[in-house]
């Protein structure tokens, strides 16, 4: 029996597009000699965990801007990714602020590795011809805590990802900065690809052809069965400490669990290669070509 490691972040789109295979509720390949354990951790954790040579997981889900740096290692599954088609996260502040003014700013980011963080680097270089900002490393977990940051004035500004781009809004002190997703397709035409799903190469063709199956499948599942998942998030109590109320569930996973997740298409392919060449040729990210599994 082949166990195949999960490790994917607490966000409730993660848990959507994987729940019907971690509950039985799709056929796995082969499923006699291969199954699932998982693990939970946040986004830039998960990021890190990828560059481990000893432990890393087999399947992981990372920042897209994280891929150069695991492409030796891991493929990227063509499915399971969140996508910003004109919005993304979120830049707030506590007064009304430019993109250039972000430059030289304290900035709460989630972790140095996202793709929000290379996304906003990018975005205030070409606002400020090439100055930056001052990146404050804010994990998502507690979910208050970088509005604890942002009130307490220890950072000025803040990149909000996950549910927290939307709960701001109940916030009338805060200010939005810009919306990275429509600053991005502004500035290049593109959509905005934030994470996906990459599978460790050394399982070898095989295993990766049906962990990749099981994995569509499971997020096949998961839209043609969405009323019923997203029930089984509520009652799971996942993410309750951000307070996300059904109809905000359901907004956040009409934008980053839906028919991207299922397969990306030309337009997001194109996007990827294009935001790590851009990456790349700031500085910002090695250079190499990200590998696409089956």
């Amino acid at each position: 029996m082949r166990s195949i490691r999960l490790a994917f972040s607490p966000d409730a789109d993660d848990l959507f597009m994987f729940w019907p295979l971690l509950e039985g509720k799709v056929r796995v390949p082969g499923e006699r000699d291969l199954t699932f354990v998982h693990e939970r951790v946040e986004t830039e954790a998960l990021n890190a965990r990828s560059e481990s040579t000893i432990d890393g997981p087999d399947v992981c889900a990372v920042s897209m801007a994280q891929l150069p740096a695991i492409a030796d290692r891991y493929l990227l599954l063509p499915h399971g990714g969140s996508v910003g088609r004109k919005y993304g996260p979120v830049v707030v502040a506590r007064k009304s602020m430019t993109l250039e003014q972000l430059a030289g700013a304290r900035v709460a980011v989630p972790g140095l590795r996202t793709t929000a963080h290379l996304v906003l680097r990018l975005l205030v270089a070409h606002a400020s011809k090439g100055a930056s900002f001052l990146p404050v490393v804010v994990p998502i977990t507690p979910f208050d805590g970088v509005f604890r940051a942002l009130e307490s004035g220890e950072v000025d500004a803040a990149l909000l990802i996950h549910e927290g781009r939307l709960t701001y809004e109940d916030d009338p002190a805060l200010k939005r900065v810009t919306e990275l997703g429509e600053a991005w397709h502004a500035l290049t035409g593109d959509p905005l690809p934030l994470g996906g799903n990459v599978i460790k190469r050394a399982l070898g063709d095989e295993t990766i052809r049906r962990v990749s199956e099981a994995c569509r499948a499971s997020i096949a599942w998961s839209l043609a069965h969405r009323e019923e998942v997203i029930d089984a998030i509520i009652d799971s109590g996942v993410r309750e400490e951000a307070k996300v109320t059904r109809a905000r569930l359901d907004r956040y996973l009409s934008m980053y669990a839906n028919a991207d997740s299922a397969g990306y298409d030309a337009t997001v392919v194109r996007a990827i290669h294009g935001l790590l060449a851009r990456g790349a040729e700031a500085g910002f990210l090695p250079h190499g070509r990200v590998e696409f599994a089956p």
